[in-house]
């Protein structure tokens, strides 16, 4: 068997592998061993030492830790508690306010956390009681809180960006520059949705009473900006720095990092605890990625020493495919994937596959690494699996399972509109970094 064979030998058996059930990171790990060491002898022991070294000492994806870092610091700020009560007073003469309310705040805490988990989470505790009370539609106000809470996978300063940067060989800050259109298109798109189907149906958003809008409107407003300001003052100095070029992301990262533990402390919610349990949950978070992203690196070795990806980029070619049918294909691939997978296999995996393929057509990997997030992002959202409703099923517990996979489905679609808006209208993510870097 050639060497390029073995190379495709080992990713079907790594598909099974992982479908299985079994650990990725230690999937990856011990098939590239025992490939590698059938493919290329000793060589393997001297490869594996050098990526995992290689990967571990890369100072650009100390950003991964700083940035979780710095969302899990101002999940515990209270400062979105505190905007979101505001949205809510300030619209709440309209139906479906609480939609508005929702999804604003959302698309700034994706901003300022980068964490999908995190952001559904913290979303559905403040959002899903409310609703639930003033009689708003289960399905509706589900799929609000899922898609926005989603928004934290596509918005800088995502962790899934910083990982893509190196995996895909793109510059972040071009990525973080190229990602803020789409993000605010996506929350656009949610708000019009639910104001058009509120519109369309008040009885799906209820006003909220009169007697809890008897507010004064100098105190609505300190609330609005004392929720808005100091974070979004955070995101502008971090962002503005990285995509600006001031700062590279692990320095811009470290930035936010300071800048999220004075602004809780300034809200008087910095406590040992919460900082104890910020570190815990950080180095648990950014050690999966750390080893998996590792791990992958050595596969992506092994499989490149075998000569595989040219071999599949020189036989794709010889069918003489269209380059859109090629890119098409890869995301749905994605998208299948994205049901069992969670983004980390597939960016640090599955797409470097495909990198000699997508270079020898001459694919932007801005503008594709977009779509991918995109894609991946809406798998977010995509049964069977769509870990965002279980997210919102843990802090929402008397909402039913099904009644949250059926309001999922309408901003599913509306993730896809996008995704082709993005296809077909490249300037939507290129249109920034290019009038900033050129």
């Amino acid at each position: 068997m050639s060497l390029e064979i073995l190379g495709i030998v080992l990713i079907v058996v790594l598909f099974f592998v992982i479908l299985a059930g079994f650990p990725i990171s230690f999937a990856l790990f011990f098939l590239a061993m025992a490939f590698g060491y059938i493919g290329i002898g000793e060589r393997v022991f001297y490869l594996m030492t050098y990526q995992y070294f290689g990967t571990m000492m890369e100072t650009v994806l100390a950003a991964v830790a700083l940035f979780t870092f710095m969302g899990y610091i101002l999940e515990s700020s209270g400062l979105m508690g505190r905007l979101f009560h505001a949205v809510q007073l300030m619209f709440g003469r309209l139906h479906g306010s609480l939609y508005i309310a929702t999804i604003l705040t959302a698309t700034l805490f994706a901003a300022a956390t980068g964490i999908v988990g995190a952001s559904v989470a913290i979303i559905g505790l403040m959002a899903g009681p409310i609703m639930k009370k003033r009689g708003y539609d289960t399905a509706l106000s589900a799929g609000t809180i899922c898609a926005g809470g989603t928004l934290g996978i596509l918005i800088p300063p995502s962790v899934m960006l910083v990982v893509m940067g190196p995996s895909f060989q793109v510059s972040i800050s071009r990525l973080y520059a190229a990602a803020i259109i789409p993000g605010l298109l996506l929350a656009s798109i949610y708000l019009t949705y639910t104001m058009a189907r509120t519109w369309w149906n008040p009885r799906l958003g209820p006003p909220l009473p009169a007697e809890e809008l008897n507010v004064g409107k100098g105190v609505v407003i300190w609330e609005f900006f004392a929720g808005l300001l100091p974070p979004a003052f955070l995101i502008v100095t971090t962002l503005g720095t990285i995509v600006s070029g001031w700062a590279t992301p692990t320095e811009g990262a470290a930035l936010g990092c300071v800048g999220a533990i004075i602004i809780t402390a300034l809200n008087g919610k910095l406590t040992f605890p919460v900082f104890k349990d910020a570190v815990f949950r950080t180095a648990e978070t950014t050690s999966m990625v750390m080893i998996l992203l590792a791990a992958s690196t050595l596969l992506g070795a092994v499989f490149s020493a075998f000569g595989t990806p040219k071999y599949i980029a020189d036989l794709v070619l010889g069918w003489d495919l269209p380059p859109g049918v090629l890119i098409i294909s890869i995301l749905m691939l994605c998208f299948i994937l994205g049901w069992p997978l969670e983004w980390v296999p597939i960016v640090v995996i599955i797409i470097p596959i495909f990198l000699p393929l997508l270079q020898a057509i001459q694919v932007d990997m801005v503008w594709f690494s977009i779509l991918v997030a995109v894609v991946l992002q809406t798998c977010w959202l995509s049964p069977p699996v769509a870990l965002s409703a279980y997210y919102l099923k843990g802090v929402v517990p008397g909402w039913g399972l099904l009644e949250i996979y059926r309001g999922m489905m309408p901003f599913m679609l509306l993730q896809w509109i996008c995704v082709f808006l993005i296809y077909f209208f490249p300037e939507i993510p290129l249109w920034l970094p290019n009038l900033w870097y050129n």
